[in-house]
């Protein structure tokens, strides 16, 4: 990937040793390297010139206009000019500032410039509600905030500016969403974009040096659910933006020439894995300001002629359903990813049938991860909804009954466990203990101990491997994972007759993305002849206004009691599959 340190590497791994085993079973990658993964976004090397498109996107509404591009030179001088804005503010270097924007050509800028300024990112998608921003502001102590004043999607215009001051935001740089002048008023001490920029106007074109720090420094926070309901703040450091680029590298084929699309936000890894996916191979971005789900996005994939299109599975069925892939020229496309959440392997061979029958490469992974664990391949036959081996530099166990990994070539089903050298992957997190969350009483393995990731998976006589949902309480809603607890605990306050509430994941019978599925328990045990769909649409418009939009109740289940362990713990994984052995007798 042509990737310059400033200061070389020591060696590629150092070994945990036997005193640092608990510490650190994944030992130290580029111990003693000094490098800056912005820079090196913006470097020009054999893969490309200061000419090349590295970003091109289109807004919604502008469909019949050609698509706008940006080259190498311009987004250097963009991205330096940010860089120079953010010193003036006179923050400490290390210090995290938060981006809560759409995924367009600013919020990628700004994301490059905060890490070539020596900042750390704070990754916070555009949809959470003010709670949820709030919470994730306090965890990494973020000293200031990117935010746009609205989010435009079609004829509606969604609020974003006023959930950052109601999340008690600190100091706001705040985008207009379409014209260069604001509609709204500014709190006292928050900046516009054109005022923001003003400051160091005279400096525009001149170098940004970069700040070059050690490879585990922290260059971006993200968050992933854990079970008790707070967010696990996962620091990516300067490793992880070249486990990301590997993955697409070795995964995907991406390569200079290459037009790399995924609808996503920065508030999720596949936002800066996008990024850094395209750039660090010598690839060009595509960015469609509007929803994935519209005709708009279909023509915008065709104008940008897209190589490899990102997708997760519940996009793909809207797709299906309401054809607006229809007339489009998808003949552009090299292969397709999906990512998030389990696939269909109808809808997949429907998709690959827009674009000539090219392959979808399965790509598993985890924030935490800083990319995948469990892929497909090029190299390799593909089967649909299905992995055909584990990423570069990953090892897959799948432990059997009696908590131990089965045979590594055996078929089986359980949950999965990875060998603890991965390249890129988190050694520490910022409101949990990292060892206690992913290493404590995990089986070893010829003397290392095994990670924990949580999923079910299944390893098929043939080879392949298929993911089964999640073994805790955190559950995949529309490829965002989510705690059980999070959802439980708006439910519950939702009506005055619910003495309490569990939220399941449950896998629908002929594959796919998760429902959300709530079992209710009334207080009154006479009560469930209580309106059901009624309660649901009440859920709904609870979890959606509290915790996130894009969820959907699909079902309220009424149970006398919860079935729990004799620690008074809910078994929800009981619950799961009752729920899904329920739904599969009614398929049939």
């Amino acid at each position: 990937m042509c990737i310059d340190f400033s200061v070389p590497p020591n060696c590629i791994l150092q070994s945990p040793s036997e005193e640092s085993l608990t510490l650190n079973p994944g030992g130290k990658w580029l111990p003693g390297a000094f490098v800056n993964p912005a820079k090196n976004c913006l470097n020009v090397n054999s893969k490309r010139s200061l000419d090349d498109i590295v970003i091109i996107w289109r807004d919604e509404g502008d469909d019949d206009l050609p698509v706008k591009s940006m080259t190498l030179k311009e987004l250097q001088t963009e991205v330096w000019l940010v860089a120079h804005a953010l010193n003036a503010l006179g923050l400490n270097r290390g210090s995290a500032i938060a981006i809560d924007m759409p995924m367009n050509v600013y919020s990628v800028i700004i994301y490059l410039a905060i890490v070539l300024a020596g900042y750390v990112v704070v990754s916070i998608a555009d949809s959470f509600a003010p709670l949820e921003i709030s919470t994730r502001l306090k965890i990494s102590k973020a000293k200031a905030i990117f935010t746009q004043d609205l989010i435009i999607r079609g004829e509606k215009s969604l609020p974003l500016y006023s959930r950052v001051v109601e999340a008690q935001a600190p100091m706001a740089i705040v985008l207009p969403a379409k014209s260069s002048s604001f509609n709204i008023k500014l709190r006292d001490g928050d900046i516009s974009w054109p005022e923001f920029l003003e400051r160091v106007k005279k400096l525009k074109g001149d170098v940004f040096k970069a700040v070059e720090q050690p490879i585990e420094a922290f260059t971006n926070i993200l968050f992933s659910s854990g079970t008790t309901g707070e967010p696990k703040a996962i620091p990516w450091t300067n490793g992880s933006p070249f486990k990301a680029a590997a993955d697409a590298w070795c995964h995907m084929d991406i390569r200079k020439g290459d037009i790399v699309a995924w609808p996503t936000n920065l508030g999720w890894m596949m936002g800066p894995w996008l990024v850094y996916a395209s750039l660090l191979n010598g690839a060009s971005m595509a960015l469609y300001n509007g929803s994935p789900l519209s005709s708009g996005f279909s023509k915008f994939v065709q104008d940008a002629k897209v190589t490899m299109l990102g997708v997760i599975p519940s996009i793909v069925r809207t797709w299906k359903s309401t054809d607006c892939i229809a007339g489009y020229d998808w003949s552009s496309i090299r292969c397709f990813s999906s990512t998030g959440e389990a696939s269909n392997v109808d809808e997949y061979l429907w998709l690959m049938g827009r674009a000539c029958y090219k392959p979808v490469i399965e790509y598993c992974g985890g924030t935490e991860i800083g990319g995948g664990f469990v892929s497909g391949s090029f190299l390799q036959p593909q089967s649909l909804a299905a992995f055909s081996t584990s990423v570069m530099g990953c090892r897959l166990f799948i432990l059997g009954d009696d908590g131990h990994p089965i045979p590594e070539d055996a078929p089986g089903m359980g949950e999965l466990a990875l060998g603890p050298l991965m390249f890129g992957s988190s050694s520490t997190l910022l409101n949990a203990s990292h060892y206690d969350v992913y290493f404590k009483e995990m089986p070893s393995w010829n003397g290392l101990i095994l990670r924990r990731h949580g999923d079910v998976f299944e390893r098929t006589s043939r080879g392949y491997y298929r993911a089964h949902g999640r073994a805790d309480d955190t559950m995949n809603i529309g490829g965002i994972k989510v705690s059980s607890v999070e959802i439980e605990r708006i439910c519950n306050a939702v009506d005055s007759s619910v003495l309490e509430t569990a939220a399941i994941g449950v896998p629908p019978a002929d594959g796919g993305p998760e429902h959300l599925v709530i079992a209710v328990v009334f207080k009154d045990p006479d009560n469930s002849t209580s309106d059901l769909n009624k309660l649901r649409i009440s859920f709904n418009s609870a979890v959606q206004r509290n915790l996130n939009p894009l969820f959907k109740v699909s079902h309220v289940v009424a149970l006398p009691s919860l079935p729990r362990t004799a620690t008074n713990k809910v078994m929800r994984r009981v619950l799961r599959q009752q729920l899904a052995q329920v739904d599969h007798n009614s398929k049939l």
